[in-house]
């Protein structure tokens, strides 16, 4: 087993194997617990949202900005915190998210008005987009390409599908029991630990004998470019596609975002090294989280809706009917780890997607207004299942052929196409799903509601199939 002995130096020199090995072993942990916090943040707070509403009195067109702060700040700021990750160091970026974290968790239970809440969830998202390519990148740093890194991401992917189940859980029995503020504060007790935990765990960032600069005007441009490209895709439901301020934020975007590429293919130091796009693993990766989260990351809007609005679940019934996904993604995490191993990145993801393919296609039988919910559950398995392949093997492929000290940015921009992949599946699908509600009531409305979520589901399928030429661009298994 390749170890760099200089970025696990501490302070104080291991004695041994069993030392070393352990000292990984607590570090692999501590990221699958990081991932854990930000999946569970993911879901936490949805269950919590009419409390929210009703305790700081949100008008109904302003309480979806409780959600909407985190995903627009998250899908802007990735690609900085990636960066951030690579100049600054992963091990300090890590920390730093993780501050901002427990500070905007412990403002968002103590605020007062809407406006306070919001503001701390935008700061929620910037640290979610400072603390996941951080995590991501410290794996990719710590574990050597091939076998033991594969054993990494399946452990850390299997925490997020964990924290996904969790989080619409704990967010039930929390607010509940103890009202809305407690699924802030539960985030600080988490954020607390990992940083107490990562001083003691985590090596310590390596020494840097070169100067490398932040390329300021080139971060700036990007993360303006994306924020509002993010708001655009996210409010676009909301708003109405031919509004004003999406119509003015499309544009914008594109506006920062073609300055931002110019100034990166000027600059001698750039924020994203354009010769990154070369790395024909990274681009397949890349495109992958894309179309994952456009279809597979879709799904669970939809199942929420199917089992809520349709079947009547209450949010905690919800909640529990997600254990049977959750659990299935989380077997798919270790299977795809495997798989990765004995053959090849590209065998895994074209494996993983006809898998969850066939799952998704399976589940619009399970759909219908009339039917129950254990009809659903074959198709949840194996959708599961492929989707948990897929996970693994995608970060497989973007960090693959990456440099270490790129390895943030690299990740940065796999997890920000992530981020778009979803606002653009998600806004594609409900538009399709919803064409024919309006102004139904009662069983009709239940009715085309379910129609919708088949139709939603066929199309995740057939987007997961065509995903399959990303795929197959990655190299086979080498000789």
């Amino acid at each position: 087993m390749e170890i760099d002995m200089s970025s696990l130096d501490q302070g104080a020199p291991f004695t041994g194997a069993t030392e070393v090995g352990a000292k990984r072993g607590a570090t692999l942990a501590l990221l699958a617990f990081a991932q854990l916090i930000i999946a569970l943040d993911l879901n936490i707070v949805f269950v919590a949202l009419p409390e929210i509403g009703d305790g700081l009195g949100f008008s109904g067109q302003t309480l979806q900005w409780v959600v909407s702060a985190y995903t627009v700040f998250t899908g802007g700021f990735l690609l900085f915190g990636g960066r951030a990750a690579d100049l600054i160091g992963q091990r300090r970026v890590f920390i730093f998210a993780l501050w901002l974290y427990a500070i905007s968790s412990l403002v968002g239970g103590l605020a007062w008005s809407p406006q306070v809440i919001i503001a701390a969830r935008a700061v929620q998202g910037i640290g979610a987009a400072f603390l996941f390519p951080a995590t991501l990148s410290l794996i990719n740093r710590l574990f050597a390409e091939g076998p033991e890194r594969n054993r990494a991401l399946a452990v850390w992917g299997g925490a997020g599908a964990s924290g996904l189940t969790l989080g619409s859980l704990a967010g039930g029995l929390l607010a509940s029991a103890f009202g809305w503020p407690s699924v802030f504060y539960v985030n600080v007790l988490l954020a607390g630990v990992a940083i107490v935990a990562a001083f003691a765990i985590i090596p310590r960032d390596g020494k840097r004998h070169e100067h490398r600069s932040f390329d300021l005007p080139g971060a700036l441009a990007v993360t303006t470019g994306a924020t509002l490209l993010v708001f655009a895709l996210v409010q676009g439901p909301e708003y109405g596609w031919w509004s004003t301020a999406i119509i003015a934020s499309a544009l914008l975007a594109v506006i920062f975002l073609t300055t931002f590429a110019v100034i990166e293919a000027r600059s001698a130091d750039p924020l994203m090294p354009l010769r990154l796009f070369h790395n024909r693993s990274l681009v397949a990766g890349m495109t992958i989280t894309f179309l994952y989260m456009g279809t597979f990351g879709a799904l669970p809007y939809f199942l929420t809706v199917l089992l809520q609005n349709v079947h009547g679940f209450t949010a905690l019934q919800t909640g529990l009917a997600f254990l049977v996904p959750s659990i299935a993604i989380a077997t798919g995490t270790q299977v795809g780890e495997r798989l990765a191993t004995r053959f090849s990145t590209r065998a895994t993801l074209v494996g993983g997607m006809v898998v969850g393919a066939i799952g998704t296609a399976l589940m619009v039988s399970g759909a219908d207004a009339d039917s129950s919910y254990l009809s659903l559950v074959p198709g949840l398995i194996i959708s599961g299942v492929g989707q948990g392949i897929v996970w693994t093997a995608m970060w497989i492929a973007a960090a693959s052929g990456v440099s270490h000290d790129e390895q943030g940015v690299a990740s940065g921009m796999a997890s920000t196409m992530l981020n778009v992949g979803n606002a653009i599946g998600m806004a594609v699908l409900i538009a399709i799903a919803n064409r024919h509600v309006g102004g139904l009531t009662g069983g009709a409305l239940k009715t085309a509601v379910a129609d919708g979520i088949q139709v939603a589901f066929w199309l995740a399928a057939a987007g997961i199939v065509f995903s399959l030429l990303a795929a197959m661009v990655l190299p086979g298994k080498p000789r």
